[in-house]
């Protein structure tokens, strides 16, 4: 049996049978258009300090709100040729929030994101298999790994533990933690802090690291790069409890001052 598969928007899948052919085509598949798919909504009863989103194939944009419950909508959609799905599950058990979107078939395009409200208060630790992260206003702890897509950090205060492993990580828009720790096995990491921290630790296996500070004290920097240039632009004191580790095996790093 033999199969072909074109491009996104037209396949066919030709199958022999013994002495005959079988040819099945099927043109003007488009893309998923998750924008305009129908929004589903629901709550899920919690209680407890912290919160683990544990997430497959879907985009994710989080944030702390006024509320008791766990709040969580998403949109779906997409197309499978030869299989099943959108098939999309959700649930809350012990602490666990899963997200789940299926596509299982030959060829397929489909696309997901979860919009997720949490109680104020509540440290969340975020598990993503597949798709950008964004997180905001969180003044809580905040552990974000996603494989494969970006990781953005804005407006937050809690300790940040950011990791990516194919996709840039940033951190910015009025963020004032006082610990970060940002990876990216394939990326850029970006770090803008509106107020002093006490640790800064950055690295990038492929990609640049840029971090900028108030430049209203001294920091103990290291910076290194095994294959870019390195400059350190802020204020420096060996000893300060200021530290900044930022660090990348190919890319440039770069330490400099909001002003």
């Amino acid at each position: 049996m033999g199969v072909v598969v074109g491009g996104r928007r037209g396949f066919r899948v030709r199958a022999a049978v013994g002495a005959g052919v079988v040819v099945l085509g099927v043109a003007g598949c488009g893309g998923a258009e998750v924008d305009g798919a129908p929004v589903e909504k629901k709550s899920f009863a919690f209680s407890g300090d912290t919160l683990v989103v544990d997430s497959d194939d879907s985009e994710l944009e989080i944030e702390p709100a006024d509320i008791k419950d766990v709040r969580v909508s998403r949109q779906v959609d997409g197309w499978v040729f030869l299989g099943d799905g959108p098939e999309a599950t959700w649930g809350l058990k012990d602490g666990r929030l899963t997200l789940r979107v299926e596509c299982d078939a030959v060829a397929s395009d489909c696309e997901s994101v979860h919009r997720i409200q949490v109680p104020r208060g509540v440290a969340v630790t975020v598990e993503d298999d597949n798709g950008q992260v964004t997180a905001s206003g969180f003044d809580t702890d905040l552990k974000v790994r996603s494989d494969n897509g970006a990781v953005l950090v804005r407006g937050s205060s809690g300790a940040l533990d950011l990791t990516s492993s194919n996709g840039e990580v940033v951190v910015e828009g009025g963020t004032t933690s006082g610990q970060v720790v940002a990876r990216s096995d394939n990326g850029a990491v970006r770090i803008v802090l509106d107020a002093v921290p006490s640790k800064v630790e950055a690295f990038s296996d492929n990609g640049e690291v840029d971090i900028v500070l108030p430049s209203s004290a001294g920091y103990d920097v290291d910076g290194r790069s095994d294959n870019g240039s390195v400059r350190v632009d802020v204020p420096t004191r060996k000893g300060s409890p200021h530290v900044v580790t930022a660090r990348s095996d190919n890319g440039e790093v770069v330490v400099r001052s909001a002003n």
